[in-house]
């Protein structure tokens, strides 16, 4: 089964459209996403339409709950005071300007998907997707995590030897197998933050034996996001970031 996984689109429209537009020619089974389809760029509601009108399942990330929920902060980690400064503007311009139909959709996701690639009645992987981890939407999965950290949190999930977990959240993609199960991440659509500034997803290929996993980057009008930034009235800085792929 080939799946294709799309993360943290963050209301980037453009490369959210460029990725679904690269995603059909791959000959994905499905496509699914893993969370945070706002903050950060300005077209929350023009992205959960355009997920909801190609029929995309996915989960909640953290700032899909608390922007449902008008919580009081989109639980983002921040660096130093500036970050934390700018996380802030981002939520309120996005709790401001996503619509209560966009909200409905946003609330309605669930915290966690499980497939079953060979169909759930013969014995096979368990395809698992969280937006973080199997108990919050909130923890960052580094590639720097320990063994350790990983085989608990594969067995938080219940996962087995020959069982994949694949999450977002840090924007930065990585594979690695720890104890027979996959953990991947599928980094960022629309907020890459590991230099590259194209959008990035993950075609997933699952079957009895083996598990493919391929990092997809694909260039999008960054210009056109960055225009939308600056007329919403959004921060230069996160202009900046998309140029830089993070780095900045």
């Amino acid at each position: 089964m080939r799946y294709a996984l799309i993360s943290d689109i963050h209301a980037n429209l453009p490369a959210l459209d460029a990725v679904l537009a690269d995603v059909a020619t791959r000959g994905a089974a499905e496509t699914y996403h893993l969370g945070d389809l706002v903050g950060y760029s300005s077209s929350p509601n023009e992205v959960v339409e355009r997920i909801r009108a190609a029929r995309i399942g996915g989960v909640a990330g953290n700032y899909d709950s608390t922007v449902a929920l008008a919580h009081k902060h989109c639980g983002c980690r921040s660096e130093n005071a500036r970050q934390e400064e700018l996380a802030h503007i981002s939520f309120e311009w996005t709790l401001a300007h996503t619509s209560d139909a966009s909200k409905t959709v946003l609330g309605a996701l669930p915290f966690r998907l499980d497939l079953k690639p060979l169909g759930g009645h013969v014995a096979g992987p368990t395809v698992t997707l969280v937006h973080a981890t199997p108990t919050s939407s909130l923890v960052y999965v580094t590639e720097d995590r320990s063994d350790g950290f990983l085989t608990k949190m594969a067995g938080s999930a219940g996962l087995k030897a020959g069982d994949v977990i694949c999450f977002g959240h840090t924007h930065k993609p990585w594979h690695r197998t720890v104890g027979g199960v996959h953990f991947v991440n599928t980094g960022s659509v629309g907020r890459p933050k590991d230099g590259d500034a194209r959008a990035g997803y993950v075609v997933l290929d699952v079957d009895a034996v083996n598990v493919r996993v391929e990092f997809v980057r694909v260039g999008y009008d960054i210009a056109a996001t960055i225009a939308g930034v600056l007329a919403a009235g959004l921060p230069k800085e996160f202009a900046r970031f998309l140029e830089a792929g993070g780095t900045s």
